[in-house]
């Protein structure tokens, strides 16, 4: 018997959405508001879920403090208050996208997690934009 269980955060960053090699016109016409040159910033809410077979001594899937301490280590103090374009090296090369930012959620808490339990990130951008991530 598989159960998911999951854990919310949130975190507050900044972006823009911008491609280099495309013209300014381009970038406009594509991203719109998201392209501004001074940025903007969201209030992103994640939801990480884990699922698995439960544990019979714990009765756990994951423990969920040990969930809580892996978003805190790999998501929120890496991420939060953060311009995402300019101090987080994932996006150096990287359009931070919120489906981009999901993956890279997803990569940084995947080495922590049970490679025998699957591991999906729900990122809300707004409450009404959101992606979800599985591998």
């Amino acid at each position: 018997m598989k159960v998911k269980a999951s854990r919310k955060a949130s975190f507050n960053a900044a972006h823009r959405l911008h491609r280099p090699d495309w013209s300014d016109e381009k970038n406009k016409t594509v991203f719109g508001k998201c392209n501004n040159p001074k940025y903007h910033g969201h209030n992103y809410d994640l939801i990480v879920s884990v699922t698995g077979e439960i544990d019979p001594e714990t009765g756990f899937v994951i423990d969920l403090k040990v969930l809580k301490e892996l978003i805190k280590e790999h998501v929120e103090d890496e991420l939060d208050h953060k311009n995402l374009n300019l101090d987080v090296p994932e996006f150096e090369n990287l359009n931070p996208t919120a489906e981009n930012i999901s993956v890279v959620i997803w990569n940084k808490l995947r080495p922590h997690i049970d490679s025998n339990k699957e591991l999906e990130v729900v990122l809300y951008e707004t409450p009404r934009n959101f992606v979800t991530y599985t591998g």
